[in-house]
């Protein structure tokens, strides 16, 4: 599965999900470690700094055994569980998706002031003319 707002994937990261994915019994994601501090707020003010060592970013493309996917989504479905993504419908179906390390040029172009950033990514990857 892949999200369209992420459309700076490259070649490269789905290669490497799917080497990583096509022989685990699961499945998995394209991930990022939390390279920020990561705050817990109330009322508008930082209650805590959680620790960040085992936090990640969640990306996609997302790759699962198709009937196990479906069989996830369909259980989360009927039992209310409210999922963001696929790789959480795994979870709550039982299973641990693996963690590939994606990129931070595969950030999901959300707001508008991500088009400006998606542009300079792009622009970074077309190849130099030589004079």
């Amino acid at each position: 599965m892949h999200d369209a707002a992420r459309c700076l994937v490259t070649t490269d990261m789905v290669g490497r999900l799917i080497d990583a994915c096509k022989t685990d019994s699961v499945g998995g994601l394209l991930a990022l470690k939390l390279p920020d501090t990561l705050k817990a707020e109330v009322d508008g003010r930082v209650q805590a700094t959680l620790d960040r060592s085992d936090k990640w970013l969640a990306q996609t493309p997302q790759m699962f055994h198709i009937g196990m996917l479906l069989d996830a989504l369909l259980q989360a479905e009927a039992s209310g569980v409210n999922v963001t993504d696929e790789a959480s419908a795994i979870e709550a179906a039982g299973f641990a998706p693996l963690l590939v390390t994606g990129s931070a040029q595969n950030f999901k172009v959300t707001y508008p002031e991500d088009f400006a950033l998606a542009e300079a990514v792009l622009l970074a990857r077309q190849p130099k003319e030589t004079p």
